[in-house]
């Protein structure tokens, strides 16, 4: 059986009725990766002794359960055996965490992210680490400081970034679901690309203690799936308070599968026009539009709405992301983390070596315009202005959910373009967050959700929800993955 093909939830079934073992299905997906890796290279390192050590464990625990005759299936948790990766800007112990970046290279944690942690306890089998650009900063996957990774629907395309192993393995089989993180579009940029679903949620809804720092009023973890039920799942998994995390939400996470099947019947579901521009790719448009006219038909109440600071989003996200990434990553100086340059005389030429050694071009660029934003002079200028007109956009989507209970847009206004295409252009690249960095401005959840293909690559529907609000946006594309028949491929 190609258990690859199977969502995780078809396999925790499987498992808990006795018709396939944990150890079976790792093998099965390692496999599946073996055979996929060279194409589209996801993996930044490979957890097979680990894998299988845990699958083990869980089937130990099986056959304890039945000798004791206890219910398997109730017993079990809710993701046991489901193969997972995780991004590898997510410290998991004893594990190799790089972050993507040569800097971090020889660096293995000594503890689990909060999330990976969760994960664990939850049942869920590490497959690995998967790819990214270095220190989550790009949108393509080719700014990693050790290879690229390729599209699985089309390996002469980028998968989207900065999550795009995280994707790409999703989308490929060789693990049932997935990490990454967002700060601009990283989660819902890669999913859509890659045609799976990636959820963004609420600033403070998942704990970032363990997560390598880019932008920290901006980073968000959450999952990749191939559907929305596993989305749910996952999501169950990893919420909820962490006092480890100080900027985490002290509220009760509810269970998001509860209400997946309630329809959106009486759900109001606003169009942004500026979301809707010249730049969009005319079957992007349509397949998105597409997407929002089932909805209607089902049931929603569609209504076009306005969002007027959404064309200031980019250039304030372009001050303050590289703000934060120049403070956050200071600490990579060659002293207390990643190798140290050689031939250094004076502690100012060793940082210099060091990082000038260590960094990729796009993390050097950043850093640079984050230090220059924030110096004296400029700070006024050019931080501080761009937090203010970041209350702006934040007030924007707190108006327009007065109105209205989800948002609906396109996630890229393009689908997955061609490797080294854009890698000459950084400015090009940025636009590729165009519909999604204000999200993460205003600190509120996303989902994409496959809505069709265009010329054989995916579409991705963003919807939009109101702050801690991620189970009506996950009712809403589990409604319309049900009725669209778009959920659950996998790339051949």
């Amino acid at each position: 059986m190609e258990l690859w093909r199977l969502p995780g939830h078809r396999l925790r079934e499987l498992l808990g009725r006795g018709e396939v073992s944990a150890l079976e299905i790792a093998q099965n997906h390692l496999e599946r990766l073996e055979a996929k890796e060279p194409q589209i290279s996801a993996f930044l390192h490979v957890n097979r002794d680990g894998a299988l050590m845990q699958a083990g464990v869980i089937d130990d625990r099986i056959r304890q359960l039945r000798q004791a005759g206890e219910d398997v299936d109730a017993a079990l948790p809710p993701l046991a055996g489901v193969p997972v990766a995780i991004k590898d800007n997510m410290c998991t112990e004893g594990v190799p965490t790089t972050a993507a970046s040569k800097i971090l290279r020889d660096y293995v944690p000594p503890y689990d992210a909060t999330v990976v942690r969760r994960l664990r306890e939850a049942g869920a089998v590490m497959m690995g680490k998967a790819n990214c650009d270095e220190f989550a900063m790009g949108s393509s996957t080719e700014n990693s400081g050790y290879f690229p990774t390729k599209n699985p629907w089309d390996p002469t395309r980028v998968p989207g970034g900065s999550s795009g192993g995280s994707a790409a393995a999703v989308a490929a089989g060789e693990a049932a679901a997935s990490l990454g993180s967002d700060t601009g579009g990283s989660i819902r940029l890669p999913a859509s690309l890659c045609g799976v679903v990636g959820v963004k949620p609420t600033y403070g809804r998942v704990s970032r203690y363990g997560l390598i720092a880019f932008g920290s009023s901006l980073d968000q973890i959450g999952p990749f799936t191939r559907d929305v039920e596993d989305a749910a799942l996952m999501m169950n998994a990893i919420s909820g308070h962490d006092p480890m995390d100080s900027t985490s939400a002290d509220v009760p996470a509810p269970d998001f599968t509860e209400a997946l099947s309630a329809g959106v019947s009486g759900l109001r579901i606003g169009v942004p026009r500026e979301y809707f521009g010249p730049g969009t790719e005319p079957g992007v448009d349509k397949a998105v539009r597409d997407a929002i006219a089932l909805l209607e038909r089902l049931g929603a109440r569609v209504g076009e709405c306005s969002l007027p600071h959404t064309s200031y989003a980019l250039d304030v996200y372009y001050i303050i992301a590289p703000a934060e990434a120049s403070a956050n990553l200071a600490r990579y100086d060659g002293v207390r983390y990643g190798p140290r340059a050689a031939g250094a005389v004076t502690v100012g030429e060793m940082y210099a070596r060091t990082r000038a050694a260590g960094f990729g071009p796009e993390v050097r660029r950043r850093i640079i315009i984050g230090t220059y934003v924030l110096s004296a002079g400029y700070y006024d200028a050019f931080y501080l202005k761009a937090q203010k007109v970041r209350t702006l956009v934040k007030r924007d989507f707190d108006k327009v959910f007065e109105e209205f209970d989800l948002l609906a847009t396109p996630v890229s206004p393009t689908v997955a373009f061609p490797l080294g295409s854009k890698v000459a252009d950084p400015l090009s690249m940025y636009l590729s967050d165009v519909c999604t960095i204000p999200i993460n401005l205003a600190g509120v959840p996303a989902v994409s959700v496959p809505c069709g293909m265009v010329d054989g690559l995916p579409v991705g529907l963003q919807l939009i929800g109101r702050s801690l609000d991620e189970a009506t946006l996950l009712r809403a594309a589990y409604t319309y993955e049900q009725y669209s028949g778009n959920g659950g491929q996998v790339a051949e």
